[in-house]
Formats: structure tokens, C-alpha cells, sequence
């Protein structure tokens, strides 16, 4: 099963950094944008995530949390977070749980190989738990600003 936009996620609970899991149902009555990376440390994600991070005051303004998922292990998202300074959470999704949930992984082609990874997409949730948007094939330059907005609206209703 994946999300599809105007249904319910059914909620999820993963490891998180920080030190407690996360739940989507924690959430409830606020808007939640849930993005997807493909590995930690590395130039892309490094620059989206510090989008989120400069931004993270406008999405709280708007009812909105932030959480990154990527497949790398908690510890390598500690040290991901920290580095970067990032003032939200990351999840681990090692077993490919939230990964399955919302049709992420694809098949990629990196120096004519092709593997299995995630393909870079961002989802917002509404206050209720549905899916309102979805951004597949991300390109970083001016996504957090056009999911910012998306956030906005949806929370102006």
C-alpha cells in the first residue's frame, strides 16, 4: 500500500534521533513534511536538510513539523544532525518501513549501475492525518521554499 493524496497515513511509529521514536500520531492538529533523502552526508542532502534547518521558523509559523527519512542507521543520522545543526528530527527507516509506505524506493542508475534507493520526494500531511501533497523526483534548489507555501496554504485552509 502507498499514500495517495487525500487519505489517511496510517500512522507509524520509527527510531528517530534524539533518543525517542517518533509517531505520526504525535502529530495530530499540526500539518506534518515528511522528506525523504538518500543518504546522510553527502552534497544534496546536505543542502536540502540545511534548507529545512534556515526555514524551520516559517514551517512552525505555519503549523508544520519537519522530519527527514533516509535508510542510513541512527547513528549515522546523530552524527548527520549534529554536524549540520539540524533543529528537527531524522528518522532511520533501515528495514524500509516509511520507505514501502510512501513508494520511495526506485530503480537509480549511478555510473551505468543500476541498485535499488530512494528517489529524493517530499510529502505533506495535513492536521488530520491525509495526505494534502507530494513532490516525487526533487530537485533541491527552491523545494523547501514551494513546499513552505504549500504548507502555508494549507494551513490558512
Amino acid at each position: 500500500m502507498s499514500a495517495t493524496i487525500g487519505q489517511p497515513i496510517p500512522d507509524f511509529t520509527a527510531e528517530a534521533t534524539g533518543g525517542n521514536p517518533v509517531s505520526l500520531s504525535q502529530f495530530r492538529g499540526q500539518q506534518v513534511v515528511v522528506y525523504f533523502y538518500p543518504k546522510a552526508s553527502t552534497p544534496g542532502c546536505t543542502t536540502e536538510g540545511g534548507d529545512f534547518r534556515d526555514r524551520k521558523a516559517d514551517f512552525e509559523a505555519a503549523n508544520t513539523v519537519i522530519l527527514g527519512v533516509s535508510r542510513d542507521g541512527i547513528r549515522a543520522q546523530e552524527n548527520f544532525k549534529a554536524k549540520q545543526d539540524f533543529n528537527f528530527e531524522l528518522i532511520s527507516d533501515k528495514n524500509e518501513t516509511l520507505c514501502r509506505l510512501f513508494d520511495v524506493i526506485k530503480l537509480k542508475k549511478l555510473y551505468g549501475k543500476e541498485h535499488l534507493g530512494i528517489e529524493r520526494s517530499t510529502f505533506l500531511i495535513d492536521k488530520d492525518g491525509n495526505l494534502a501533497r507530494e513532490w516525487r523526483k526533487v530537485k533541491v534548489p527552491g523545494h523547501v521554499d514551494e513546499v513552505l507555501e504549500a504548507a502555508r496554504e494549507l494551513d490558512a485552509g
